[in-house]
């Protein structure tokens, strides 16, 4: 019979529900001021920082981490509102690239002030409250996670033997002097619960304890 979680656990997995479902919405909103939301902010921002600000769909896809489907119906929009537009790949026929228009480094523009501003206060001040590098803690963790959810990229290999393994997700350097990408982290900026020290907080997403003793 499988061993049910501790409490401990359910408090992690608990916090992390809840930031993955406050996060998004807090940066769309965010972001709404440029009529685009997170997840097409982070798709531009790939096409950006790529070569001729094109890339085909099914790398794409890998970089945001979203089912081919899925990216189809945000590219869909997007084309729409002339920000990007698709051609055929010219190595492969078969492939289809997603083009940076004019417009759409325009937008892109103008979204990355309001979204540096965004994760600063909602992501890095939480962060900051905590002991050591919040930054690199929350890099580990949330690389830690993705080993399990994504197991098709070689992310637990790299994991083992590699120091700074990289991840397909992983923004590409504004420069030579970024430091290289590390392992991941902190999935959970939100401090304390019942069952965490005295001194942290409670957080309102945190189980209750079904059994006093565990505490």
């Amino acid at each position: 019979m499988t061993t049910p979680l501790s409490y401990p656990e359910r408090v992690a997995v608990a916090r992390l529900h809840a930031m993955l479902e406050l996060l998004p919405t807090a940066l769309d909103k965010r972001l709404g001021a440029v009529g685009i939301t997170a997840f097409e902010h982070t798709l531009l921002d790939v096409l950006e920082q790529s070569d001729a600000h094109r890339m085909r769909m099914s790398e794409l896809a890998r970089k945001t981490n979203a089912t081919l489907p899925r990216l189809s119906r945000v590219a869909s929009s997007l084309e729409r509102r002339g920000l990007i537009e698709r051609a055929p790949c010219p190595e492969d026929g078969r492939a289809t690239n997603a083009v940076l228009t004019p417009l759409g480094v325009h937008v892109h523009e103008q979204s990355q002030a309001l979204y540096a501003s965004a994760v600063r206060e909602l992501v890095l001040e939480g962060l900051g409250r905590l002991p050591g590098d919040g930054v690199a803690l929350l890099t580990d963790l949330t690389y830690a996670v993705l080993t399990s959810l994504d197991t098709e990229h070689p992310r637990g290999a790299q994991l083992a033997g590699d120091p700074a393994p990289e991840c397909a997700a992983d923004p590409t350097p504004a420069c030579d002097a970024d430091p290289a990408p590390e392992p991941a982290c902190a999935a959970d900026p939100v401090p304390g619960c019942d069952a965490d020290p005295d001194s942290e907080p409670a957080c309102n997403a945190d189980p209750v304890p079904s059994d006093p003793v565990t505490i």
